[in-house]
Order: structure tokens, then C-alpha cells, then sequence
């Protein structure tokens, strides 16, 4: 996932911020993961770093988010990623509430 910074849009700024789904995909490609592979095998190769999962930076552990997947074996990327996205959704919905919620809705 990917999402536009706040701001004027100045030529020093990024063209979005990733995190969750994205940045982790990212971090696959440069362990060089290859699949199918165990929870374990995957902590170990991309190490226990935090994931941002939203766009305002917001983190969580690899391994906590491991922790909260029932499954421990993945066939491949993609079962994988589709795995984990559910923990940075509930973790991207738990945030902040309803006031963060408007404010996030809301173009200022």
C-alpha cells in the first residue's frame, strides 16, 4: 500500500509513502526469499524489523505480525502477503478512533 504525503507537493518530497503490503514485498525481494517457507524461515530472513502500516508511520514487528497469522507455512509470496494483510488492516483500523478517522478522511 502506498499513499500521497501531506504537503504542497515540492519537488523534495516522495511520490508516496509506502508501508504494510508494499514495503514488506520490497523487503522479500531484497532478502531474496524464496518459497514455499516456514514463519520461522521468513522471521530469520527478513529479520524481526518493524513495518510501518499505515501512512502516518505507525509500526509493528515482523514477528509480532507473524504471531498473529494462524498459519506457519506459506507456499508463496502472495499466500504470504495475503496472510499478513488482515493484521495491518485491524492494526491500520485500530489506530486511532472515530476523530482520527474524520481527520484522515478530510483533504487538509
Amino acid at each position: 500500500m502506498a499513499a500521497r504525503p501531506p504537503g504542497g507537493g515540492g519537488s523534495s518530497e516522495p511520490d508516496a509513502i509506502e508501508f504494510g503490503i508494499a514495503v514488506l514485498d520490497e523487503r522479500i525481494e531484497e532478502a531474496d526469499v524464496s518459497f514455499p517457507a516456514t514463519a520461522d524461515e521468513l522471521r530469520d530472513a527478513l529479520g524481526d524489523r518493524e513495518v510501518p502500516y499505515d501512512a502516518k508511520g505507525r509500526t509493528i514487528a515482523l514477528g509480532e505480525a507473524l504471531d498473529q497469522v494462524p498459519q506457519t507455512r506459506f507456499e508463496n509470496e502472495t499466500e504470504f502477503l495475503d496472510a499478513l494483510y488482515p493484521v495491518f488492516d485491524r492494526k491500520r483500523r485500530e489506530g486511532g478512533g472515530f476523530l482520527t478517522s474524520l481527520r484522515d478522511a478530510l483533504p487538509f
